[in-house]
């Protein structure tokens, strides 16, 4: 069962506020001012707090602005009950966090309504979604039942491709948001001179053709190709745009889990910029081998091949100057060459520091 604070200084309207949710199965508790209600809020730990504004003590805003500066209280939803039916108070309340407003006097359906849309908001906004195929699902499902719409793709296709058959062009009109179940990908652009320039490589849990999405354009900004075998799930842009611009709730939640480290991306171009060769490569064989993209002698990374001019992309610099590293690194005993080309890391101890002082 649910639990609600109401904090009233108003007897009867206390009373009839406790008597209205106790008949609707809530455990209730009550505060007759601010001070008392900040500290049962924190002691109690409510599902929900009701709360009047003008209170001896300690006013609402008071009350709000206090809770919110507490990390087991901050997320509690909150609604001001107010007999000022005045916009600026509004605005103030809404400023410092407030869910909702409830003018006095209320039905007790009005109440009752606006508690549990909240606390069904509350629910959602709580959960945690694996980057998994079942997770990634019971987002769709639980965003449908919250935002009371339906999806397009809630039968979602599985597809899967081959080694080096293409997932969408560059260019091409994008349609689909992928999720990555098994395998790897890669995602690259064609320069102007004609060469591969490779974005990322993406495995098991990632979104790719997110930013496509979001293109004016309405096309894919880069092409991805699988790399030996992929299974992916395609989610189509109308539910993407319902995702993103519906409800900004919604949105801040599916944006982060679809959302790959956008700051490692900022990273890889400031590592091309100001770090040496030797640097980038023993940086880019780390990242790959973390990704399960390259074995290392323990055998916990089963790997698959790596073409040199995708390294290459990856690293920002000629296949002929990456092949020449990688040679370094094996004349060395950092890095082995297995089956099918795959790389084996044998040093990864080493790598991390060529990867952080340069040698």
């Amino acid at each position: 069962m649910k639990k609600v604070l109401v904090i009233e200084d108003h007897q009867d309207v206390r009373e009839n506020t406790i008597e209205i949710l106790e008949l609707a199965n809530y455990v209730v508790t009550a505060a007759e001012n601010g001070k008392i209600g900040i500290q049962r809020a924190k002691e109690w730990l409510p599902d929900i707090i009701i709360s009047d504004i003008m209170m001896p003590e300690m006013d609402g805003y008071d009350v709000l602005t206090a809770l919110s500066h507490d990390e087991q209280t901050a997320a509690i939803p909150f609604i001001f009950l107010t007999a000022k039916d005045e916009k600026g108070d509004m605005r103030k309340g809404m400023s410092l966090g407030a869910d909702d407003y409830l003018f006095k006097p209320f039905e007790a359906q009005e109440l009752l309504d606006a508690i549990q849309t909240r606390l069904r908001k509350s629910d959602f906004l709580q959960q945690k979604f694996s980057k998994t195929a079942i997770g990634v699902n019971h987002f769709f499902k639980e965003a449908s039942t919250y935002l009371g719409i339906e999806l397009l793709s809630k039968d979602r296709k599985h597809q899967e491709f081959k080694n080096r058959e293409e997932i969408y062009q560059e260019g091409d009109a994008a349609h689909h948001l992928y999720f990555i179940q098994e395998g790897n990908v890669k995602i690259f652009r064609v320069t102007e001179s004609g060469k591969e320039m490779v974005t990322g490589m993406y495995g098991q849990g990632d979104f790719i053709g997110q930013l496509s999405l979001l293109n004016s354009d309405g096309t894919y900004l880069d092409t991805a190709i699988a790399l030996e075998h992929a299974k992916v799930m395609s989610i189509p842009k109308e539910d993407f745009t319902k995702l993103v611009y519906k409800d900004r709730e919604v949105s801040n939640k599916f944006l982060d889990i679809i959302s790959n480290n956008m700051i490692h991306l900022q990273e890889q171009l400031v590592d091309v910029a100001y770090s040496t060769v030797k640097q980038r490569t023993a940086r880019a064989l780390l990242e790959l081998h973390e990704k399960g993209f390259i074995a290392d002698k323990e055998k916990t990374r089963p790997g698959v091949e790596i073409l040199r001019e995708d390294l290459a992309g990856m690293i920002g610099t000629a296949k002929e100057t990456t092949i020449r590293a990688i040679t370094d690194f094996r004349e060395q005993g950092l890095v082995g060459v297995g089956k099918k080309r795959k790389l084996v890391l044998l040093n990864k101890n080493r790598l991390k520091r060529i990867a952080e002082f340069g040698n």
